[in-house]
């Protein structure tokens, strides 16, 4: 079988497929988050710890000489990050609640009754039988 060939039925498989509608999804997905984070739930945030901005704190190892930048822990952009992260996992758990209370709702909904096995309905036809 030629490369082409085993490429083209690797690229076809259900799970590459779904794969990548699913990270195609992702990122949508991700965009949504972004906007939900940065123009909805920060702002009130900002607010409340009064504009606080982790970024700019850090330990400066060796100052800037010349061209060399300085050698400094930027510890204050890992609190940031991390905080912006929390944010972000709290927003996504949020929305995915949502999600599934508005599916358990959806499934709610009474279901037919599952059609009877060959067996029971053996035992259907025998029982009648016995009655007469």
């Amino acid at each position: 079988m030629s490369i082409i060939k085993e490429f083209k039925a690797f690229a076809m498989k259900g799970n590459v497929v779904d794969m990548a509608v699913g990270i195609i999804i992702g990122a949508a997905f991700g965009k949504i988050i972004s906007s939900i984070v940065n123009d909805i739930i920060m702002p009130p945030i900002g607010l409340l710890v009064g504009g606080v901005n982790f970024s700019d704190l850090k330990i400066v190892m060796k100052d800037a000489v010349g061209t060399a930048p300085a050698v400094s822990i930027n510890y204050g952009n890992f609190l940031q990050v991390s905080f912006d992260f929390l944010i972000v996992a709290f927003s996504i758990f949020i929305v995915i609640k949502a999600m599934n209370s508005m599916k358990k709702k959806e499934a709610a909904a009474p279901a037919e009754p599952p059609a009877p096995s060959n067996q029971e309905v053996l035992l259907s036809e025998i029982r009648d039988l016995l009655k007469k």
